[in-house]
């Protein structure tokens, strides 16, 4: 089997702390992982400031210097640094600070203008189908589609589950869901790409801790990757 891209998504699990966003960088390299992702966006455009969690994201917001705090801290410890940007603005901080690939999220799916943006730096783009409901994938120059429920946590049952990855188009899974069960499953049917949210402990409060995986569930889930790349069954 073709290697498999795990990805802890750190999301708003810092709470916009950098010195947290440092230890899960550190720690998602102690676990395995290639790549840690975070997401750049402007509170302001995407929430009003009475809608639901609108507090939670203005304090995880993250400013360029945060960004560039993060991506040399990353470079520091040997791992890729990725992130899913909600804006043109952010798209070229990204390209100043030299990433590898671009993200975009399910909420961006159908944003033209970012996509286009992303198109441009002629890098691998990631996408997550959470927002997309048309038979036919979304037509992205360089892009690796992931199968995504948009729901936080999401459940998910195994009619509406994929059979089978890499055939359609779709080559992973963005995963929401409480544990790493689907996760697992995904690779097992074919997954290359596997992004799932990440923190150092699901006690602490916010919105994405459900289903959210900690260290220990990293570790598990590289490990059993590595496996299913070898051949072995389960």
């Amino acid at each position: 089997m073709s290697k498999v891209l795990i990805i802890p998504e750190c999301g708003h699990n810092h709470f916009g702390n950098i010195k947290l966003a440092k230890l899960m960088i550190e720690e998602a390299k102690n676990c395995g992982a290639e790549i840690v992702k975070f997401q750049l966006y402007d509170t302001n455009k995407i929430k009003k400031f009475y809608q639901s969690r609108y507090a939670e994201l203005k304090f995880s917001e993250l400013t360029f210097e945060d960004v560039k705090k993060l991506k040399e801290h990353c470079d520091k410890v040997g791992i890729e640094f990725m992130a899913s940007a909600f804006d043109i603005e952010r798209v070229r901080w990204l390209e100043e600070l030299k990433v590898k690939r671009h993200k975009i999220a399910s909420r961006s799916i159908r944003d033209e203008e970012l996509i286009r943006a992303m198109e441009r730096t002629k890098k691998p783009i990631i996408a997550s189908l959470g927002n997309w409901n048309d038979i036919i994938l979304p037509k992205i120059k360089k892009a690796q589609f992931l199968y995504c429920i948009s729901e936080y946590p999401a459940y998910i049952v195994e009619g509406q589950f994929p059979n089978s990855f890499n055939n359609n188009g779709i080559v992973g899974f963005s995963d929401h869901t409480i544990g790493c069960y689907w996760a697992r499953e995904s690779i097992k049917r074919g997954a290359t790409i596997i992004e799932k949210h990440f923190t150092l402990d699901k006690k602490l409060p916010g919105h994405d801790m459900k289903g959210s995986m900690e260290p220990y569930e990293l570790r598990d889930l590289i490990t059993y990757a590595k496996q299913i790349e070898r051949g072995v069954s389960f």
